[in-house]
């Protein structure tokens, strides 16, 4: 996996693009380091307000948005919730549980997606993402899903 850049880097990207580099969000470029977790602004936000309470979501979110823009992150949706924060650069797909939300990254060959052309709806196509729905280890394992519940009800 390709990590996001190191907060020393990240202070230096910031600074070539011109954009005022505070301590709030230097403890957002440490929070975001070696994190494989596509932490919501949300959590960045709780794990930042430890080490700076006074530290606003707003803040947070604007760095997140700014490290977006420049590249540094790919902000993903999943459907409802707040949208997360990837920091892979590579090329890869993500794994989703619809139990707990944990995404994971997951490298799988999908140049054999093929949308139609007449599909496309005008679209010029440019990159594609595969998102695998189900459920991680830990909630296989401590509750059923919801087909098995329906099966269960129906038995």
């Amino acid at each position: 996996m390709v990590g996001v850049k190191s907060p020393d880097e990240l202070t230096q990207a910031f600074r070539r693009q011109g954009l005022k580099v505070t301590p709030q969000r230097q403890a957002v470029f440490r929070a975001l380091h070696d994190n494989p977790s596509h932490p919501t602004a949300e959590s960045v936000f709780e794990a930042v307000r430890t080490e700076m309470p006074t530290i606003s979501l707003r803040t947070v979110y604007q760095t997140l948005n700014d490290l977006a823009a420049m590249g540094e992150l790919r902000q993903l949706s999943f459907g409802p919730g707040s949208a997360r924060f990837d920091p892979n650069g590579d090329d890869h797909h993500h794994l989703v549980c619809e139990g707990c939300g944990k995404v994971v990254d997951v490298y799988a060959d999908a140049s054999g997606v093929e949308l139609a052309p007449a599909a496309r709806q005008g679209f010029t196509l440019t990159t594609t993402q595969v998102v695998f729905r189900g459920r991680c280890a830990d909630c296989s394992t401590s509750q059923p899903s919801p087909n098995q519940q329906e099966e269960t009800i129906h038995a």
